[in-house]
């Protein structure tokens, strides 16, 4: 789960992988205790209510038991959940039972995307809602400022193609200079005919639908889109016989955990496995270009990548120019790792000697990290660290430098902390959880860690705060492509913004064009494809994934509408 991503507006976000948690259930006494376990690394990034935190992207779930399906006022929920609860659906034990066993079941259409089979865990995590007393929503900050006119500046409805950005360290806004925001779409089918909005000079189709709403994709080297069906546990392939639109789609590997990164190795044309993150371990499929089906079983290179994995689990991978490292990003547990202490479980030094420089522990050890294995999975090491939930991990051609995006933390404010895109530096610490964007300090964290105040590096590229970046690729056309962007694109990096629920007026929801020069990000970054919102509650499509076909278009992943689409220069 991302923490500004999907915003489920029913009981639980990307609640648990089955299983999850079931070590917690047999050591926790009493039973709720688990279950607060489970909720704070699963749950609490987007469902926590408490004085210094708005309702997350989902509502907040005090007194959930015994209360209305989509009765909490003025949250943006479902039209699935909404017709439920108009027909009286309330969440009694049995009901939230049924929900998270089978959330599809249990609500024809709704947005919760993966259930809990364990039964067990399920009765811990029900066990712990059943003591949450307080109130469904919360007062603003107390340091916030009184509520101003939602700010229209860098939203929905100031984008549009062409329109260039640049975000810089002296534009940032004192923390809580708005309140937080609990403002999560309301996603709506596509209206007949609506297309996204690209530059002129270029047209846009649909090159493939699926309604399993996959998460990521991946060019082979023969052409084929491979998708990560992250939610049903699936890699697929689309085939297209004239670039224009996908005639197949076959199923590649079945029976993963929430699949979602995706590589190639070696990283030529004739690689010999498809590399898989699935959302704790890394697994490697046999794979021969051309192949629409696995042609043996996945074997486990890396059996478990941190203690916890709930909290933000996009796990994206790459491998080094030379093919000898594989890359791992892990997203944080939690919004800004509150509950760690102020001091690691071994002496500081250790600690770092360990972990890396500025690296979290309690249940944020090894996240919100890269990791760097030998391929074979082995020599485990730390690549660099506070980066609450790098996504979109690259290595940019020729420089060999590793890029990725990253979703900054939450409630600091509309326009707070920016999220960002970054060459990241073997051994460099980007601030998470104590600073961001440089020696700024999170004023929730404030005087616990002073000596990494000029320890932590300024990203590159700075985007609108809340707009969710996922991922992004380089714009390199393959040799003889037939639709290869002008020139002007060559080496730029276009990004997926999967669109913000922590703003009062919502932003990203497009894609955009950061600008790189000899290999180096500029800082500024251009709207390249929008118009995917229909009004200040309501959105028909989400940008989540970008790759660039073999005929040079570029294709953009939809996991809302559930649509990929094409994008090439006309003429």
């Amino acid at each position: 789960m991302q923490a500004k991503s999907l915003p489920l507006h029913a009981a639980l976000h990307a609640v648990l992988v089955a299983g999850l948690a079931t070590a917690c259930v047999a050591h926790a006494a009493p039973q709720s205790v688990a279950g607060q376990t489970i909720f704070q690394n699963n749950c609490a990034s987007c469902h926590s209510v408490d004085p210094a935190l708005s309702s997350r992207a989902g509502p907040g779930l005090f007194r959930v038991l015994g209360r209305q399906a989509a009765a909490v006022p003025g949250f943006h929920y479902s039209a699935a959940l909404t017709r439920a609860g108009s027909t009286g659906k309330t969440w009694t034990r049995a009901e939230l039972d049924a929900f998270l066993a089978d959330p599809a079941k249990s609500v024809p259409g709704t947005t919760m995307p993966v259930g809990v089979s364990d039964k067990k865990t399920r009765a811990a995590l029900i066990d712990y809602l059943a003591t949450l007393q307080g109130a469904t929503t919360a007062p603003a900050p107390p340091t916030a400022t009184a509520a101003a006119p939602a700010e229209r500046s860098g939203s929905w409805d100031d984008s549009q193609p062409g329109k260039i950005h640049h975000i810089q360290v002296s534009d940032l806004p004192p923390p809580f200079a708005s309140a937080s925001a609990g403002n999560g779409p309301r996603v709506e089918a596509r209206p007949n005919g609506s297309m996204p909005t690209v530059p002129p000079g270029f047209a846009v189709n649909v090159f493939a639908v699926d309604t399993d709403k996959p998460r990521l994709l991946l060019r082979a080297p023969n052409g084929d889109i491979f998708l990560a069906a992250t939610s049903k546990g699936e890699i697929k392939v689309l085939r297209s016989k004239d670039g224009q639109r996908a005639e197949t789609a076959t199923v590649f590997a079945s029976g993963l955990t929430r699949p979602y990164g995706m590589a190639f190795w070696p990283s030529n044309a004739n690689p010999q496995y498809l590399y898989v993150a699935n959302v704790n371990s890394i697994v490697r499929i046999p794979y021969r270009n051309g192949d629409l089906q696995a042609r043996g079983a996945a074997e486990t290179v890396v059996p478990q990548l941190s203690d916890t994995s709930g909290g933000h689990t996009t796990r994206t991978l790459a491998f080094s120019q030379d093919d000898q490292t594989l890359l791992l990003s892990i997203g944080s547990a939690t919004n800004v790792a509150a509950n760690i202490g102020p001091t690691p479980p071994q002496p500081l030094a250790q600690w770092e000697a360990r972990h890396g420089v500025g690296a979290s522990w309690g249940v944020e050890t090894d996240r919100a990290t890269v990791m760097a294995f030998d391929p074979d999975g082995r020599n485990r090491r730390t690549w660099a660290t506070g980066l609450r939930n790098c996504v979109g991990l690259l290595v940019y051609p020729g420089t060999g430098d590793v890029m990725c995006n990253v979703n900054e933390r939450d409630a600091l404010g509309d326009n707070l902390p920016p999220d960002y895109l970054t060459r990241v530096k073997q051994g460099g610490f980007y601030g998470w959880p104590w600073y961001y964007i440089g020696a700024n300090e999170d004023p929730r964290l404030q005087g616990q860690r002073p000596d990494l105040k000029d320890k932590s590096i300024v990203p590159d590229v700075l985007i609108q705060a809340h707009s969710a970046p996922l991922g992004m690729a380089v714009y390199h056309a393959p040799k003889g492509a037939a639709h290869a962007f002008p020139k002007g694109y060559e080496g730029d990096v276009f990004v997926a913004l999967h669109g913000s629920w922590n703003r009062g007026v919502r932003t990203g929801y497009k894609v955009v064009r950061a600008f790189v020069k000899n290999g180096v990000p500029t800082g500024q970054y251009q709207d390249f494809m929008s118009g995917m919102v229909l009004s200040d509650r309501d959105v028909w499509g989400r940008p989540a994934a970008v790759a660039v076909a073999l005929d040079g278009a570029l294709l953009v992943l939809d996991d809302a509408g559930g649509v990929v689409w094409r994008i090439t220069p006309q003429g």
